[in-house]
């Protein structure tokens, strides 16, 4: 329902905040980009810029054994080959992971997210489906 075009709903909404839209592209650096990337990278890119704002290019850079400074380097030169910059505003999910941890373990605390210990099979096997509902893993309610 928001008129993009004219950006009416969106402009009267920041307007009224004074808030600035931030949008963000978070690749894993783990690969090359594909064609749904730059689809997702055009997207919050010219939303940030048609509306006063800013796009963030954050790497979600936590498995460390599938990740290539190669692909880093790849990922850059592919947002800027399709005519974007992020400035100053480009992150990385691995430099904050201290506070990430410290926030699961709150939430686990608080009983609003637990630490699933099943294998990858049993997993699969509780996931459930279209027609039938998945099971709750056994370790949902273990306590912290």
């Amino acid at each position: 329902d928001a008129d993009l075009e004219k950006g009416g709903r969106c402009h009267s909404r920041l307007g009224k905040k004074g808030d600035v839209i931030r949008t963000r592209f978070p690749p894993e650096p783990n690969g090359y980009l594909h064609i749904g990337h730059a689809k997702s990278i055009t997207l919050n890119f010219t939303l940030a810029k048609m509306y006063g704002g800013r796009c963030h290019l954050r790497f979600d850079d936590t498995n460390p054994a599938a990740e290539e400074t190669e692909f880093v380097e790849s990922i850059q030169e592919d947002v800027r080959w399709l005519g974007f910059d992020w400035g100053e505003h480009l992150y990385f999910a691995s430099s904050y992971f201290d506070q990430l941890y410290e926030w699961a373990e709150l939430l686990i605390k608080a009983g609003k997210a637990y630490v699933d210990s099943q294998t990858p099979e049993e997993m699969r096997a509780n996931r459930g489906s279209v027609t039938a509902h998945g099971k709750d893993s056994k370790f949902r309610s273990r306590t912290p």
